[in-house]
């Protein structure tokens, strides 16, 4: 048994509140907690994936990490019954109103094993034809589905890359998905963003998880359908790429890029105007997770600003056979373009970001067969 080494922190009324505080023992944060009288100490580290306990919040007798929200008793660093994760408890003693912390923790930190999410498996493309994914972000009420412009449209790109081009295809619409927005926890800390979304670990209703599948694992190209609202890409888009910071910030904290040797395109339509900055914007997302384009890797239609009889507008695209030609030339480009990219073999590099520090990747897939 190691010999007591106790150190003083200061005057029991001073450490009294805030009721949770994280202090740093010979460089180790503790979460200090004092309620009902009682003082715990146990080691500021969430056994999740790190998060710093002392920062976060007491309910009852448990102290909740501010990340993901797992809970340890805050004198004994258990986990509530149910589950088996503990954290080191420290040893406290008051001597002349100072309390005196016991330096070496007087219990063990357990980190139960956990079966990996399914979206934790090695990225490994199969032999085969190319995949192309589609997904409409159009917005409405699914038990009166009215005519949407940008989804028709992207029925008739998936319809031809199946028909024509003998693509192997998807089409999700998020419009029948029950997923979550994204709650921020990139902004607790880069290291709280975590793959696969913290969110889709822990809600195994969350069913952006199809998504996530679609297009780190199993697409080729991603062809991505949008009406404009008030001057910008839809909220259910924006929803959906919110919870895409997990896919980038692989990059930021681990050097790891998801997204390798696939394509994005764009189908964007509306009845007033805006085209070209909403295509900006997902231009430069999708760039940012990864993606590669084809050459003029949008199609899009608009009336104009004062354009307000929407009935006409969805009878022009109903009735356009160039804009369904528009579609069909789309992903024909970007089919042409994943062909290129898959049978390229990049070597290791240096990605230099502007604005951040460079970073050493290994791209290094082997291309695969495609017929």
């Amino acid at each position: 048994m190691l010999e007591k080494n106790w150190l003083d922190l200061g005057s029991v009324d001073s450490l009294k509140d805030p009721p949770l505080r994280e202090i740093s023992v010979q460089g180790k944060p503790i979460a200090l907690s004092y309620k009902d009288e009682q003082f715990g100490a146990i080691l500021g580290v969430c056994t999740h994936v790190g998060g710093p306990l002392g920062k976060g919040k007491i309910d009852g007798d448990h102290i909740v990490c501010p990340w993901h929200y797992w809970q340890f008793h805050r004198v004994t660093g258990s986990a509530p019954p149910g589950y088996e994760d503990k954290v080191p408890q420290y040893e406290l003693k008051i001597k002349n109103n100072h309390l005196f912390i016991d330096t070496n923790p007087i219990t063990k930190v357990h980190k139960s094993a956990h079966p990996p999410h399914q979206l934790e498996r090695p990225i490994k493309r199969e032999e085969g034809p190319i995949r192309v994914v589609g997904i409409s972000t159009t917005i409405m009420d699914s038990k009166n589905p009215r005519y949407s412009t940008s989804d028709k449209l992207l029925e008739v790109a998936i319809d031809y890359a199946k028909n024509e081009l003998s693509a192997q295809t998807m089409f999700i619409r998020l419009n029948d998905l029950k997923f979550r927005a994204c709650e921020g926890f990139y902004s607790k800390s880069a290291f709280a963003c975590t793959w696969p979304c913290s969110i889709t670990q822990m809600d195994e209703t969350d069913q952006l998880a199809q998504v996530y599948e679609a297009l780190i694992y199993w697409a080729d190209v991603v062809i991505v359908a949008t009406p404009i609202r008030w001057g910008a890409a839809s909220s259910l888009y924006h929803k959906m790429i919110e919870r895409m910071n997990c896919v980038q910030n692989q990059i930021t904290i681990n050097n790891r890029v998801l997204i390798q040797n696939k394509v994005a395109s764009f189908i964007i339509t509306g009845g007033q105007d805006n085209v070209q900055d909403v295509a900006g914007h997902m231009l430069g997302f999708f760039s940012e997770l990864g993606f590669v384009f084809p050459t003029f890797p949008f199609i899009a239609h608009t009336r104009g600003w004062d354009a307000e009889d929407m009935e006409r507008n969805i009878a022009y695209v109903a009735e356009s056979d160039d804009l369904k030609n528009g579609a069909k030339d789309l992903i024909r480009r970007s089919i042409e373009m994943a062909k290129i990219v898959l049978h390229q073999h990049l070597s290791r590099e240096e990605i230099v970001k502007a604005g951040r520090k460079a970073q050493h990747l290994t791209i290094n897939e082997e291309p695969s067969d495609i017929r």
